[in-house]
């Protein structure tokens, strides 16, 4: 059965591969074969999660690459390989610049294939090594369409924040390994000893909230919007962002063991779908609207593993993923369609084009979490398990809810409006529009919202205690009855008054009407300005920090090296004097020397046997002469 698992994961990775380095030949191809083997993927995915198979492989000394699919991963495969599927599909229709398409479908399925990696390992090496390749072709698809102004900018923004938080997982690892749990298994993580336990949750802990674009991480989401529509469908919806809430659900037992963990984990959630849902209120930009309620949403799923409800964060992450990536998709479309994004311009685009209309209509208000439709009743899986937590938290996710209502009420009100007098005139503000929706567009977006209404069936008793039981959280509660009426009246009464606010006749001029502070709405459209924060607070120092060690590094260390260098030639210099004018002297005085004696030598050497007598006379009289002295 392992086949079965090695299969899941090498389809997209070796696919991908083979078509990012497809050239401008092959163009007319790629999309065909984008799809199947995304379909081939699908298939896989529904394999493994009937057969539940099992693979190991040795990784390093002590450790093992582990995957597997169990109850958790079995509907993340199903879940991530469907929307990638769906999808690509839809990319299919959407133009593309020439010689691009390999790349762009081969990014895309290494990207769901690294995906795939991260929901079925068992192990932190294979996370890890998944992690990074999810994290560079994110970076990849982002900057897409690099030569255009801001994309290559973006890309790096939401790179560089992900990565930072990141290196929580390498933190963590080390601390496992510190902590005693050398084979690195994510259920033997509890298992480590004090107080790297502590240390290595927290490294989980922050490159979760990274990834899932939890505050205060937030404002790479809204940087991501620069890639295209595809990419944002699935980069929101089943993956990426979904990646880190996988994690803390997947590491609940290890959120509750250190007892901190938990409740700080439930209340980032908390104040995050509290805060970017106002955010998203606060959007004149459909996908940027899109993307903090992204944000929100997931603080659904953050919250409820840390309120340790696995089942209710598993229903809302599958619900979201189909409403979100249907939701990204038909913006795409009409941004193709009519040029522009922009709230105010798409006034009427619900009605001209009516398929993505009514696909986008359903997927607005199962984002609004209205009752029957799945959002609303994964959320009450998700109140009913932050309710053992306290009541505070459960009052806040109540709220977070309600602003949910506002937010998706807000984007539907726009769309369905009636066109006005000149509705041409708020277009291309993009992009030339092509007037047009691809005949590729509406089977994936009728799957996607069909999945989006249907899924709330996972919270009915039957299907939600099959779901508890799958995934090992068969002790989590259920809402109770007057939960479920709270919920629907609260989120019926935002909804109703979100669109009463939106619909209101128009003030008039000098009327006293009491405005949310322009500043405030400002805030929020900037996303409470936390990139301009994480710039002065965290980029800034940083920045600082290197530009003095780069003023010691030229000072100190490469004076030091510098002023050594010169000592040393200085020194050169002089040793070559001393052996220039010293011992090079002494050997020529020596050498011209021994030379005179050798020339006053040759001068007794003349031939002549009379003055040879001569000199051995005087020789003979001076050594008698020296004798006699002494004596």
């Amino acid at each position: 059965m392992s086949a079965v698992l090695w299969l899941l994961v090498a389809l997209p990775l070796g696919a991908g591969a083979v078509l990012a380095v497809t050239g401008p030949r092959l163009d007319r191809w790629v999309p065909a074969a984008g799809v199947t083997a995304a379909v081939a993927t699908l298939g896989a995915a529904v394999a493994a999660a009937l057969l539940r198979p099992t693979a190991r492989a040795p990784l390093f000394a002590g450790t093992e690459a582990g995957l597997a699919v169990d109850g958790l991963s079995a509907v993340m495969v199903v879940t991530v390989a469907a929307v990638t599927t769906a999808v690509l599909a839809f990319a299919v229709g959407e133009p593309g610049s020439r010689g691009e398409r390999g790349r762009f479908f081969g990014l895309m399925l290494l990207f769901s294939g690294a995906m795939l990696v991260t929901v079925t390992a068992t192990t932190l090496g294979p996370l890890l090594m998944a992690w990074e390749v999810m994290g560079a072709t994110s970076w990849a698809l982002i900057g897409h369409r690099w030569r255009r102004p801001g994309k290559a900018a973006a890309a790096d923004v939401a790179f560089l924040t992900t990565r930072a938080a990141d290196l929580g997982l390498y933190l963590a690892a080390g601390a496992a390994t510190a902590g005693g749990v050398t084979t690195l298994r994510l259920d033997a993580l509890p298992r480590a000893a004090s107080p790297w336990l502590h240390v290595l949750t927290a490294g989980v802990v922050l490159a979760a909230l990274g990834k899932s674009a939890q505050l205060p991480f937030s404002f790479w989401l809204s940087r991501a919007m620069q890639g295209p529509s595809a990419v944002s469908a699935l980069l929101h919806s089943a993956t990426m962002v979904a990646a880190g809430a996988y994690l803390l659900l997947r590491t609940a037992p290890l959120l509750e063991t250190t007892g901190w963990a938990g409740p700080l984990v439930a209340w980032s959630g908390a104040v995050t779908a509290l805060a970017l849902g106002l955010v998203a209120v606060a959007q004149t930009d459909l996908k940027q609207l899109l993307a903090a309620s992204t944000s929100a949403q997931v603080g659904f799923m953050v919250m409820a593993a840390g309120s340790h409800g696995v089942a209710g964060g598993t229903t809302q992450l599958v619900a979201h993923a189909a409403t979100k990536s249907g939701l990204f998709l038909a913006a795409g479309a009409w941004l193709t369609a009519l040029g522009t994004k922009r709230l105010p311009a798409l006034r009427g685009a619900a009605r001209t084009h009516r398929p993505v209309g009514a696909a986008f209509t359903v997927g607005a208000l199962t984002l609004a979490g209205l009752p029957p439709l799945s959002l609303w009743a994964a959320k009450d899986l998700v109140l009913a398990a932050a309710r053992t937590r306290g009541t505070c938290l459960y009052a806040v996710g109540l709220a977070a809810a309600a602003v949910a209502a506002v937010y998706g009420v807000k984007a539907l009100w726009y769309v369905t409006r009636p066109l006005p007098p000149d509705p041409a005139a708020g277009y291309d503000t993009e992009r030339p529009g092509t007037r047009r929706v691809s005949r590729a567009t509406p089977a994936p977006l009728l799957a996607l919202t069909s999945a989006a209404a249907l899924l709330g069936v996972l919270a009915l008793p039957g299907p939600a205690s099959w779901l508890r039981r799958l995934v090992g959280a068969g002790g989590e509660p259920s809402p109770e009855a007057w939960e479920l009426g709270l919920s629907a009246g609260v989120v019926l009464a935002a909804a109703g008054a979100a669109w009463w606010w939106a619909a209101r006749p128009a003030p008039a001029p000098g009327a006293a009407v009491a405005p949310v502070p322009r500043a405030v709405v400002r805030g929020a459209r900037n996303w409470l300005y936390l990139e301009r924060f994480a710039r002065i607070a965290v980029a800034g120092p940083v920045l600082s920090l290197a530009r003095a060690l780069a003023v010691f590094d030229d000072r100190v260390i490469d004076g030091a090296v510098r002023r050594t260098a010169r000592g040393g030639l200085a020194a050169a210099r002089l040793a070559r004097r001393l052996d220039d004018h010293g011992i090079d002297a002494a050997v020529r005085a020596l050498a011209s020397g021994t030379r005179s004696l050798g020339r006053w030598a040759r001068r007794p050497q003349t031939g002549l046997l009379h003055q040879y007598y001569a000199q051995a006379a005087v020789g003979f009289a001076a050594l008698v002469l020296i004798i006699l002295l002494v004596r």
